[in-house]
Parts: C-alpha cells; structure tokens; sequence
C-alpha cells in the first residue's frame, strides 16, 4: 500500500473542487481542512487549475494531500503531475495514465463501473478504483460488486450525503468523493466559509466514526 493509499483510507473523503473561483478558492480550501477534510481534488476542467494546484501545494502541502481530478488522459495527467498534483483521479479508464503515474510516483485512481473495467485498472497498476456514477448506481451495486473484488479498493463518488455515507462504507468503500454536498460554491461565493467548515466537521467525524 502506498503511503497515499493509507493516506486515502485514513482520512476517508476526497473533496472534490469543480468550477470554484480563483479568488474563493483558497479561502474554501482552508475552511474545509479547518474541518478536518485532508484531501482536496481540484478537476482539471476548473479554470486554472493546475495553478491552483502548485498554489495549494505551497499554501497547504503541510496539513492536506492535493490531488487533481477529471484527468481524461496522458497530456492532462502530465499537465497535473507537472503543476505537482500528489494524486490523479479520473471519471474514466486509461491505462497510459495509470502506467504514467507508477512512472512518476504519482497514484492514479481511475473511474470504473463494471468487474471488467476495475480488473483491468487493477491489472494496469491502479491500486484503488473510483466507483462511478456512485449516484446513479446506488449502494446496493458497490455492495454487490465488493464481494467478487474485495481486494481492490474502491473510492464511491456521487450520492453521498450525511444520512446514508455510513452505507457506502458498511457496502465496502475505503473512501468516498465528495462534491457539492460538502464544498458548497454558493457559501463560499456569499462569504459563509463558517458554514463551509461545520458542514466539513460533520462529514469529518461521521467517516471517521464508522
């Protein structure tokens, strides 16, 4: 297990930033570390993010792991290993990022949603997968495909939300994805970053608790 893999299993939630402001963006970044979220996605379809993320890697390097997210392929990996992304997550499966990344030091988790994509990414190297669309698939499918493949970790990405994260964990995810229902762009647009931060303690200790 890399040292990011037990980093992922530990902390528990990736939040994941798509279409933040620059000039909100740090201030939303520290209210949700202030609540306890250590690792932050910022996707790679977010206007300047691979500046934010060699920003965010000098400003919060030390108290949270930033990865990038939404990397469709080995120039937009590239371009994220090169802005110093410590982590690569991917709605879907590439093979070449994933080799890429084991090249570079970098953890790819890619987006998988049936046995045969996840063995695969497995095969390729991966050593997590993200289930996705979590949402749409529900938790009874996690649970289900968890059984034949509980070797490889699974991230559960959509859907997740105060009253049911303990299900995903319970089904066998190792970590879930975290988008609006916990980085709030409206609050962070309206300047309620005291908001931004309760709603992150309370993610915080309902993944920790379980």
């Amino acid at each position: 297990m890399s040292d990011m893999l037990e980093r992922l299993t530990r902390e528990r939630i990736v939040a994941i930033f798509r279409g933040v402001e620059d000039r909100y963006a740090d201030d939303a970044a520290r209210a949700l570390i202030d609540g306890g979220i250590g690792m932050m996605e910022i996707t790679m379809n977010t206007a300047g993010a691979t500046g934010l993320i060699s920003r965010w890697r000098e400003k919060f390097g030390g108290e949270a792991a930033i990865g990038a997210g939404t990397v469709l392929d080995l120039d937009m990996a590239k371009e994220a290993v090169a802005a110093g992304a410590q982590y690569l997550i991917s709605p879907n499966l590439d093979e070449a990022v994933v080799v890429y990344g084991n090249e570079q030091g970098v953890p790819v988790w890619p987006g998988c949603m049936t046995p045969t994509e996840i063995v695969r990414a497995w095969k390729a190297g991966a050593e997590a997968v993200k289930i996705f669309p979590m949402a749409s698939l529900g938790v009874k499918y996690l649970a289900e495909i968890r059984a034949p493949l509980d070797r490889i970790p699974m991230i559960a990405t959509g859907g997740v939300d105060l009253d049911n994260i303990a299900d995903y964990f319970k089904a066998g995810a190792c970590a879930v994805g975290m988008g609006s229902k916990l980085v709030n762009l409206t609050w962070a647009r309206e300047g309620k970053f005291d908001l931004l931060t309760a709603r992150a303690k309370q993610f915080a200790e309902a993944a920790r608790g379980l």
